[in-house]
């Protein structure tokens, strides 16, 4: 039962638009030595890695900021079939005490034990000044092109937790060929823009983590199953984001072999388009029953960027975090995201609503429920803070 397979933009390769993402499977978020990874694990890992195989998912994402993974990767990755597969990895080159970017290659290719990478990532594209970072002489996207002439790596593209700020003139800059990037049912409409971009300048489209930040689907509230029957919120999610032509492939960060099968099931099943507006339109009215219309559809509207509101406050991401909890029972996931903010660094941009007596609210003067807003933010900020929820999984 093979999944079925998407050109990925102007890379030409035909792509499995389901990914085997590499960031669960592993030891440990930290380097370690191999003696000290349990065989269990390692077992576990290459199951799973064959269990993608088996399903046509031959597109294996990993990081080198990912920990063990590479290294672990790389103890199977000989044994494979290299021609059959699509490998991809991440390097963040950022940062003053950052070594090069093609030092870090180097450490990349060692633990993996290939001679190629299929698609080689500048990871975590967060901040405007990445880009310009990246771009000067001499600097990291100079060493991509050179690994690229020495056939060491084929395509290249980026990752990114930022929005259209970044994404819309990576995509004018043509110097990309794909992107790894967030837009999810509970990003609409806000990151549809950064997709539009992306497919406009033809390259390919890779959703990070569908599931878990989607929603963590994997743990759906009871709601949001009920609307979804007779498929499970994270089968009408796949199909849901597969339904835009723009998006080619969605990242599964399986920890186990049996993390495909619910997947599998969807995309091969080809859930009706018909079926997946008729569920879309039912979360959209258990929504609007709760928030009304004029809200989903006026919210996010007027909102400056948070670099332009004091404190960096997000108001944009606590607003859409309310929106989802309080209209679809979210609330895991509403904690998991809000207690990132100020907390990650750039990986999760912007600041939390505990002082937002101290901003003037004028600056939401353009915003329809600019008088409602500072209210909001107050009852999402007790609602949602929790800090034992203030690591990123990478920090854990």
């Amino acid at each position: 039962m093979k999944v079925p397979r998407r050109r990925f933009g102007r890379t030409g390769v035909d792509i499995p638009v389901l990914s085997c993402g590499g960031m669960r499977y592993q030891q440990s978020w930290d380097d370690l030595t191999p003696e000290k990874v349990d065989p269990a694990i390692q077992k576990n890992l290459e199951e799973t890695i064959h269990a993608a195989l088996s399903y046509g998912i031959n597109h294996i994402e990993t990081a080198r900021g990912y920990g063990t993974s590479e290294m672990q990767l790389g103890w199977l990755l000989p044994r494979l079939p290299r021609e059959e597969l699509l490998l991809q990895t991440k390097i963040h080159p950022f940062g003053e005490d950052t070594p090069p970017l093609r030092e870090t290659f180097e450490k990349s290719m060692e633990y993996l034990q290939v001679d190629y990478v299929d698609f080689l990532s500048i990871h975590g594209i967060n901040l405007p000044h990445h880009l310009e970072e990246l771009f000067r002489t001499g600097g990291a996207m100079d060493q991509v092109r050179e690994l690229q002439r020495e056939g060491r790596v084929r395509f290249v593209g980026y990752s990114t937790h930022g929005g259209p700020e970044i994404a819309v003139p990576a995509a004018k800059s043509g110097e990309f060929d794909y992107v790894n990037l967030h837009w999810y049912y509970v990003y609409h409409p806000i990151h549809w823009e950064m997709v539009a971009a992306s497919a406009e300048a033809d390259m390919g489209v890779f959703i990070i983590s569908p599931n878990d930040k989607g929603g963590m689907l994997q743990t759906p509230s009871k709601i949001l199953c009920d609307l979804c029957e007779p498929y499970t919120p994270m089968q009408w999610h796949d199909a849901y984001c597969l339904s835009k032509p723009e998006v080619h492939t969605l990242s599964l960060g399986a920890a186990k072999p049996t993390d495909f099968k619910e997947h599998v099931e969807a995309v091969n099943h080809q859930i009706a388009l018909s079926e997946v507006e008729r569920i879309e339109l039912n979360i959209r009215s258990e929504m609007e029953k709760r928030l009304g219309a004029e809200w989903l559809n006026h919210w996010h509207e007027g909102i400056p960027h948070y670099t332009k509101i004091p404190g960096e406050v997000n108001i944009e991401e606590i607003l859409r975090l309310y929106t989802f909890e309080k209209g679809l029972d979210l609330t895991e996931w509403a904690k998991m995201r809000y207690n990132l903010l100020g907390n990650a660094d750039h990986w999760f941009p912007g600041q939390q609503a505990q002082n937002v007596d101290k901003i003037d609210m004028n600056i939401l003067s353009a915003n329809r429920f600019c008088n409602d807003i500072p209210h909001i933010l107050k009852t999402a900020h007790e609602a949602y803070v929790d800090p034992e929820k203030n690591s990123r999984l990478s920090d854990q």
